[in-house]
């Protein structure tokens, strides 16, 4: 079974893959202006899968920040990764042995949360493990490939690169949408929430990671008041 479902996060990776490899990509663009070399770039992307994370370091590393102020930043933006692990191990086995705990939580993007956390009744941690085995390495190649052949590509082409990580969420959101009206409904409000609050006046000068925070508490919280999920609709 664990290899059934290692096969199957395998396959549902490879979407995720590409997709990573081509943002990643232009993230090796930004990483070379600032200096980085190609190794300090892949090692970074290998070790922090997070694209708004990595591309705010980027921008820091270009302004001679400080150690300090990078890792009050990271925390700030990555912080919604703490949410996904604790809504993804609801998901999880209780007798499940710890070391895949800390696996899954070093996996966790938004991706792969999306995919994980829809999986019908508990998640295999295998499965995510499938979809790890080939989204971390397309997501450091990527910004590998960035460095070295970035600036000799066209404008137009990088440009292109840079709306490929929406057509992700796309990709995560609109499936298992189209088959709930109430999940639907959800990722509409969000929608509209998260560009009411790109506009409201104190709120728009957070962070995005802050935002982040306040629109899932937010909007998951109500939603889990409003519809909540039965224990035994989980389990089948």
């Amino acid at each position: 079974m664990q290899i059934d479902w290692f096969k199957k996060g395998l396959k549902d990776g490879i979407p995720i893959a590409t997709g990573y490899l081509a943002v990643s990509f232009t993230l090796g663009i930004a990483a070379k202006k600032v200096g980085m070399s190609t190794f300090q770039a892949t090692l970074m992307s290998f070790l922090n899968l997070t694209s708004a994370g990595e591309f705010a370091a980027i921008g820091l590393i270009g302004t001679g920040a400080s150690y300090l102020e990078m890792a009050i930043t990271q925390f700030i933006i990555n912080i919604r990764y703490f949410l996904m692990s604790c809504a993804l191990s609801q998901k999880l086995e209780k007798n499940l042995p710890f070391f895949h705990r800390l696996f899954l939580a070093f996996g966790i993007t938004d991706e792969i949360f999306g995919l994980s956390v829809s999986v019908s009744g508990k998640l295999n941690p295998y499965y995510t493990y499938g979809m790890m085995t080939l989204a971390i390495p397309g997501w450091a190649f990527g910004t590998c490939l960035g460095v070295i052949t970035g600036n000799t590509l066209s404008p137009r082409i990088l440009s292109a690169f840079s709306v490929a990580l929406y057509g992700m969420f796309l990709a995560v959101i609109v499936p298992p949408a189209r088959k709930n009206k109430i999940l639907a409904g959800i990722v509409i409000i969000s929608m509209f929430m998260s560009g009411l609050f790109s506009k409201l006046p104190i709120i728009k000068n957070m962070s995005s990671g802050f935002q982040i925070i306040i629109l899932t508490i937010l909007i998951a919280g109500a939603a889990a008041v409003l519809f909540p999920i039965q224990e035994d609709d989980t389990l089948k």
